[in-house]
């Protein structure tokens, strides 16, 4: 009984400690991301799809759990709710995808609806600019889709799901043809490394149909394959580990309520804590590797976040 009592006290201080450590780690990157997110409009005649669609998500999911962003998304918000004038804006860094532009703004406006930032009307036109990009097929194909996918170019997995997440949170039914194309194409993926399983989870949602369960359950054994005996994940499973695709693979597993998954998520949370700079941002996640970039920093940074903060 002693015995037990230490070893139940034991794990509790380790839990205790690791969630003080992610606490922390959340706090310096909300702050990085706080001057980062302002600052690109400040200094470019633009808005930048990465500081002011994938860290705007990550800042606005921060302030619905408590920490202060000051006033860090006033400017964003105000170009977010406007989509007419996403099209005037330029990437970072040389990339001048529009469409990819158009899925990560919609989709940090879709995050600002979910938490009363945003009206539906402003929500509605971005959805329907959506619509009018996904492709025949029910995906959506980017000009920057690639072998395999980055934090700043995202590929037709990633693009994918977060249209389609896009289009489940404005409140048009399951059933709407958009959606409906994107399920069915989803469904029909044959992911074959770790972040295009990542995504595919994510893709699939809550689904429970037989294909879904079925797809899901591939992509879980491929990940579980995959992380490294630091907790990280690379783009494949014999690949070194990166903060990007480790986000990912701890955003998808996230979704599963399974004892050996949730150590696994564990584990990835503890890598990116680990991966993280003194001046709260992470290392950029590049392809290939080991470059540098703004963009992908910044894009990269705000996955991480997001994957703590789930």
């Amino acid at each position: 009984m002693i015995v037990l009592f230490v070893l139940v006290s034991l794990m509790a201080a380790s839990a205790a400690a690791m969630q003080s450590n992610n606490d922390a780690a959340i706090a310096r990157g909300v702050r990085y991301l706080a001057v980062e997110v302002p600052k690109w409009k400040a200094e470019h005649p633009c808005y930048s799809c990465h500081n002011n669609g994938d860290a705007t998500r990550a800042l606005l999911v921060a302030s619905a759990k408590g920490y202060d962003i000051g006033t860090a998304l006033d400017d964003t918000l105000a170009f977010l709710k406007q989509p007419s004038r996403w099209n005037q804006t330029q990437a970072a860094e040389g990339f001048d995808d529009k469409q990819l532009a158009r899925v990560q703004f919609a989709s940090a406006l879709a995050v600002a609806h979910g938490y009363g930032r945003a009206a539906r009307r402003d929500l509605e036109s971005a959805v329907r600019l959506l619509i009018a990009d996904q492709q025949p097929d029910g995906s959506w194909t980017l000009d920057q889709s690639q072998s395999i996918a980055s934090p700043a170019t995202y590929g037709t997995l990633i693009a994918t799901w977060s249209a389609r997440a896009t289009l489940m949170v404005s409140g048009l039914p399951a059933t709407h043809p958009g959606i409906a194309r994107a399920d069915a194409w989803i469904r029909g993926v044959k992911p074959q490394n770790v972040i295009d399983c990542a995504a595919t989870i994510l893709a699939l949602d809550r689904a429970t149909d037989a294909a879904a369960e079925q797809l899901r359950n591939d992509c879980v054994i491929l990940l579980g394959s995959g992380q490294s005996r630091d907790g990280g994940w690379g783009p494949y499973v014999t690949t070194a580990p990166q903060v990007f695709d480790t986000a990912m693979a701890v955003l998808a597993l996230s979704t599963i309520d399974r004892g050996d998954v949730r150590t696994a998520t564990q584990r990835g949370k503890a890598y990116l804590v680990g991966q993280q700079r003194p001046d709260g941002s992470w290392p950029e996640t590049t392809r290939p590797a080991d470059q540098e970039s703004y963009a992908q920093r910044i894009s990269t940074t705000g996955w991480a976040l997001l994957a703590l903060l789930r």
